[in-house]
């Protein structure tokens, strides 16, 4: 079994381990914590998928978590069941990818204007939610709030009865679960031949265009993959709280992800997963005390990894910190067998 098969059942398997344990050994608050921090990390690993796999870097993946988390709001506040807002929620931000990512894409725009375009709309977004207050800017019965947002949004129930209502707990088993199921997929969309071609044309797209391969529309697919998780990570984000406002749009949110990413490693699935936890977990510690500011421990965080350790932390630990435990256990293994002979 190669080391990378045996790190996604070790992440896979930790995962599950998480999902049991937590409700039955924490506290209430600090499930309610974990909760959001899975929702973010959620959408850390979007973020992970388009940029280290894909080659594309979205500055603006906010939009997409924006969008499925209003959709969501407003879906499940006019049909008053969460779960075809839940698919609705997922659905919106892929269409939009898809449209945005038609003209970016089959547009030839170079890579640089794609980051440019793609934060552009989430600003684009941001002033256009900000700008809804009013009884005017209403979808059926759902009022979009303006600067104040959406409160009061329905949260998950049990399919098919929207009175059964699920409790912290159990919203925490549905954000793990969609968590451990989101890894999966992608793992399993990076083995397929979709993957390689791929992960192939971040590394020269013009020998595989050469190749016969139509690069524009893998980037296409695999924007909208990123935009659907995305989605989803809007959609437990806005059930976490119950209430959701244009700060989700804001540039801090994407400057975010691409922080998670950067501290838990490029070209990783695992990586902006561990990146999201420790680092929501650094801002939270900070936030509970006036001494630092949290936007700046972020920034100071990001520019000792750029100069210290551009690749991450789980690159370094599987590049260079592995291969050195393995050589000396080896070693030692050789010469105690060596010594019992």
């Amino acid at each position: 079994m190669t080391s990378k098969r045996t790190g996604f059942y070790a992440a896979v398997v930790a995962g599950i381990v998480a999902l049991v344990a937590v409700p039955q050994t924490m506290d209430m608050f600090t499930v309610m914590q974990l909760t959001g921090f899975v929702a973010m990390a959620v959408f850390a690993l979007s973020q992970g998928f388009v940029w280290g796999f894909a080659g594309i870097m979205s500055f603006g993946q906010a939009a997409f978590l924006g969008l499925g988390a209003y959709s969501y709001a407003v879906a499940a506040i006019n049909f008053g069941e969460s779960t075809p807002a839940m698919a609705v929620g997922i659905l919106v931000p892929v269409i939009f990818a898809g449209l945005l990512g038609y003209f970016m894409f089959y547009g030839r725009i170079s890579d640089a204007y794609v980051g440019v375009i793609t934060m552009t709309t989430s600003i684009i977004l941001f002033n256009l939610i900000n700008s809804t207050s009013g009884d005017a800017y209403r979808v059926g019965e759902a009022a979009l709030g303006g600067f104040n947002g959406i409160p009061s949004v329905p949260t998950l129930n049990i399919p098919g009865d929207p009175e059964a209502v699920l409790d912290p707990n159990q919203l925490w088993y549905v954000t793990m679960g969609c968590l451990i199921l989101c890894y999966i997929a992608l793992h399993a969309v990076l083995r397929s031949r979709f993957g390689a071609v791929t992960v192939a044309i971040r590394e020269n797209e013009t020998r595989v265009t050469l190749l016969g391969y139509d690069a524009r529309f893998y980037k296409l697919v695999a924007f909208m993959f990123s935009a659907a998780v995305a989605g989803l990570a809007g959609c437990l984000y806005t059930n976490w709280g119950a209430y959701i406002s244009p700060t989700i749009f804001a540039l801090a949110i994407s400057a975010q992800a691409i922080i998670f990413v950067l501290v838990g490693g490029l070209g990783t699935l695992i990586g902006p997963i561990l990146g999201a936890f420790v680092l929501q977990w650094l801002m939270s510690s900070v936030g509970q005390q006036s001494v630092l500011d949290a936007n700046l421990v972020m920034g100071a965080v990001l520019i000792v990894f750029v100069l210290l350790v551009p690749k991450g932390v789980v690159p370094l630990i599987r590049d260079t910190l592995w291969p050195m435990l393995q050589h000396r256990f080896g070693a030692r293994s050789s010469l105690e067998k060596e010594a019992h002979e």
